[in-house]
């Protein structure tokens, strides 16, 4: 799953697949193409039966009632999305059920109730793959670096996507973007893409790891191609929608390395091209070139701030992770504040809150533990 920027309800995994929640608040040389994701860990009997201790004073709530999945020991709760009519949608990971949670009469999402919503079509269960809400209402996915995670986990990026009608409670399986003449085409490699939707409610999807990018009308389902002069592939950066209507990414120089590489791009849906942004002036993704170059390229997530800025994160093996803001009013970037002691967000998630600061989940280096909450305000950045 990559990133995006919406004021929306967050949950996150705690310890072993518990959920909890919060309202309101994506080798340097040689190298194996397409990159693999970590897995999720397997959960044994011992851990699921395991009850959780919140921390004291935590602002974190756990849900009275935890997600019913159907498999918990080679799937697992996952990939929240926050519904038109106030509901999320949830998935049980590399399964096929999918399940909503309804706030009680309060509004209460800890107090809500879980319903059981149209399992996906035959064929298609994705693990780390494109998602977002249509702006009438229904949700599409897109690809999946795995399909079926129980058994043996077999990476595939494969191009099938569908579309869920929440009125109807029903799936419909999507046609891939075919063959683009010249300019160039979806291989089977969506998974763990970039997705957004644009200010005109047109959906825009990335292949992962090519440059190739594709644009799809929700009502006839039809693709165009999009996205030319992109810098470097997609694989491993991140979306954010500004103000001015264009999109934001950082490069993360997968397939080009540059061991000092700061460049960033926007993509105008006028022109349909994307172009550089300028320097982040700290990079932000992980190149490790002051720890042995065995760089994992991620990078994390960037979120947009009622002012127009974009607080942008940073990963680093090698260090505590930096971080950037890019002012969309004029198209410039300043340096942000370093994340304190070793912590960095590497391909993790970020909120924004009602005040205006960002929420993060921030760790150690690399993809390691403990995971620890972060906080930037107005007032830092």
């Amino acid at each position: 799953m990559k990133r995006r920027n919406t004021w929306a309800l967050r949950m996150l995994t705690v310890g072993y697949a518990v959920f909890v929640l919060l309202a309101w608040a994506g080798l340097a040389g040689a190298q194996s193409f397409p990159r693999l994701k970590p897995l999720p860990p397997k959960k044994d009997a011992t851990a699921l039966a395991a009850t959780p201790v919140l921390a004291p004073g935590s602002p974190w709530q756990l849900l009275t009632n935890q997600p019913p999945v159907l498999d918990y020991t080679d799937c697992g709760p996952g990939n929240p999305i926050l519904l038109t009519d106030g509901t999320v949608m949830l998935a049980d990971n590399g399964c096929q059920d999918w399940w909503k949670l309804t706030p009680d009469e309060f509004g209460s999402y800890v107090n809500g109730t879980w319903t059981q919503l149209a399992s996906l079509p035959d064929g298609y269960s994705p693990l780390y793959h494109a998602s977002a809400v249509l702006p009438d209402g229904r949700v599409i996915i897109e690809g999946g670096e795995y399909n079926f995670s129980n058994g043996v986990f077999h990476a595939v990026w494969t191009d099938q996507g569908a579309i869920y009608d929440p009125l109807a409670n029903t799936w419909s399986l999507v046609a891939p973007p075919p063959f683009f003449g010249g300019f160039g085409r979806f291989p089977r490699t969506i998974g763990d893409a970039q997705s957004i939707v644009l200010f005109d409610g047109t959906f825009m999807l990335a292949d992962c790891c090519t440059r190739d990018t594709a644009l799809l009308d929700a009502i006839t389902l039809t693709w165009t191609p999009t996205g030319k002069n992109k810098f470097d592939i997609h694989d491993e950066e991140g979306w954010t929608l500004l103000p001015n209507k264009k999109v934001l990414t950082v490069d993360a120089y997968v397939g080009s390395y540059d061991a000092g590489g700061t460049n960033s791009e926007v993509y105008n849906p006028s022109s349909g091209k994307w172009s550089s942004a300028g320097s982040t002036i700290a990079q932000l993704w992980d190149s490790a070139a002051g720890c042995g170059g065995n760089a994992s390229f991620e990078v994390g997530p960037g979120v947009l701030r009622p002012d127009g800025t974009v607080f942008y994160t940073g990963a680093n093996g090698c260090g505590a992770g930096h971080t950037g803001i890019y002012h969309s009013d004029t198209g410039l970037w300043t340096a942000g504040p370093d994340f304190p002691d070793s912590l960095d967000i590497a391909d993790g998630p970020a909120a924004l809150e009602p005040n205006g600061k960002v929420l993060m989940m921030a760790s150690p280096l690399i993809f390691s533990t403990p995971r620890r909450r972060s906080w930037s305000g107005t007032d830092r950045a």
